[in-house]
């Protein structure tokens, strides 16, 4: 999650393509890839945002917000990484067939429909207590 204190502590959210509906910016680390490294570039391609990763919020991995069924009827059990990170500079996006708008949220503020599962890292990352969750 990219929090951008210069625009009040803001949440850089983007609206996905493929269902509408706003979530955190992510992906898949690609061989090669530290989780470091396929966070900052994920954040990169979708977004445009080049950033600083810092703190593991969480690692989620609970089967039964985790399982995805593809249009081709396979499916998998994800384990997702929620990383804190700060902007550094702003690019063009090189995957914007994968996002319709991207923008900076309030937390009180997010926009409507919120990915279900990005809503629980979200919370994760501002209940205050600094530990990493395992959900």
């Amino acid at each position: 999650m990219v929090w951008d204190a210069g625009r009040g502590s803001r949440l850089l959210l983007m609206q996905r393509s493929d269902n509408g509906a706003w979530g955190l910016p992510g992906g898949y680390v690609e061989i090669g890839e530290s989780v470091v490294q396929a966070a900052a570039r994920e954040v990169l391609e979708e977004t445009g945002v080049r950033i600083d990763v810092g703190r593991l919020v969480g690692v989620y991995s609970d089967p039964a917000l985790q399982v995805i069924a593809y249009p081709d009827g396979r499916r998998v059990q994800a384990v997702n990484l929620c990383f804190e990170a700060r902007p550094l500079a702003i690019a063009a996006p090189t995957t914007p067939g994968e996002t319709l708008a991207t923008g900076y949220f309030a937390p009180t503020a997010l926009p409507e429909p919120l990915v279900p599962i990005h809503a629980i890292r979200i919370r994760d990352a501002l209940d205050g207590d600094r530990a990493a969750r395992i959900r």
